[in-house]
């Protein structure tokens, strides 16, 4: 793909996340959704591979489906109250279809079939955009209608999506495939919390998007594609070797790493609205998340590849532009909460 259309595509992708984030109008939610959908479709298919090919066709399907559901419910509930307003309430059909499509458009459980199928088929590179700006929109609409959507099939959908992500990554050696369940999990988290407080989710979100770009920025430079690659990154570059391990325990939300500030605050949230049994589930469905992140840091930084004398290792390591942008995220992945108390003296 040359420089200019894949500009052109990415400029698309910016503008309908945009347009669906800033749109008051269901008209307008909507084809900033369509236009984000149309303008990955390329991104994924440009391998011109019949795995990229098949993945392609899937993430159409499933988002011309959920797109066709937001507009179905947006034009009901505009037959029924006269309103294409987006934060005017909902009628009952109206709000369900819509929990559904959104769900569908995240890859929340039990609607989140095509998300591995679909990051599988992808290059590092595309899925990186698919589980990080392509959650932007849905997330945003969520946020503007949650008043409106029902509390009980969230917390539902959050419970699934934590341990399906949980259960789902276990047996999986393709990195992406673990990143996939991975997103599947945070989405979970991110959902219970939604109907309850937004602030919580709002700042869930932004801390995912940091570490989930520290890890994929950490994985595009290593070239590493399954978890046996992860084994050689220590002779690339030892210091990309630390960073990936500190920002896989961030993700997995150890403490006294950023990932462990979402984590904190929903289980206390959902404690003080007397959640207790699906807090306590959650919290084992991460120990699950967390049994395959340490395995990827074990990998990484603790074990070495089988070798022979004569192996040649990729021992040469050039920085560049994509390194300098790595430093960014990588540090507040794991800094954030260490370095709070120090911004509040």
């Amino acid at each position: 793909m040359s420089p200019t259309i894949y500009m052109i595509i990415l400029s698309t992708l910016a503008t309908g996340t945009i347009i669906t984030m800033t749109s008051y109008h269901w008209l307008m939610a909507w084809v900033g959704l369509e236009l984000n959908t149309l303008a990955v479709i390329p991104i994924i298919s440009t391998m011109h591979h019949p795995r990229s090919t098949e993945a392609a066709t899937k993430y159409f399907l499933t988002q011309a489906a959920a797109s066709a559901l937001i507009l179905f419910s947006s034009m009901t509930n505009a037959w029924n109250t006269g309103s294409w307003d987006i934060t005017q309430p909902l009628t009952p059909p109206s709000y369900i279809l819509l929990t559904m499509a959104l769900a569908m458009k995240l890859g929340l459980a039990p609607l989140h079939f095509w998300l591995p199928e679909v990051i599988q088929g992808s290059t590092m590179t595309t899925a990186f955009i698919i589980t990080t700006w392509q959650k932007i929109a849905p997330m945003s609409l969520i946020f503007l209608t949650m008043n409106n959507l029902s509390t009980s099939i969230f917390l539902l959908m959050g419970l699934l999506s934590s341990l399906v992500g949980g259960w789902g990554g276990l047996n999986q050696t393709q990195t992406r495939k673990i990143m996939a369940y991975s997103s599947i999990a945070h989405l979970g988290w991110m959902a219970t919390i939604s109907s309850i407080m937004t602030n919580i989710l709002i700042m869930n979100l932004l801390i995912y998007l940091i570490m989930t770009t520290s890890v994929f920025l950490s994985l595009i430079i290593s070239k590493s594609k399954t978890i046996q690659d992860t084994t050689s990154t220590w002779t690339l570059s030892p210091t990309l070797t630390i960073i990936m391990l500190l920002s896989l325990l961030s993700l997995g939300g150890l403490p006294p790493l950023t990932g462990f500030i979402p984590k904190w605050l929903i289980m206390e949230e959902l404690i003080l609205q007397n959640f207790n049994l699906l807090i306590s589930m959650m919290a084992a469905s991460s120990l699950l998340s967390l049994f395959f992140y340490l395995r990827l840091t074990y990998t990484t930084a603790l074990t070495l590849s089988p070798n022979t004398t004569q192996t040649k290792f990729k021992w040469r390591f050039y920085p560049n532009t994509l390194t300098m942008f790595t430093t960014i995220p990588a540090t507040v992945s794991i800094f954030l909460l260490p370095m709070t108390p120090l911004i509040l003296l």
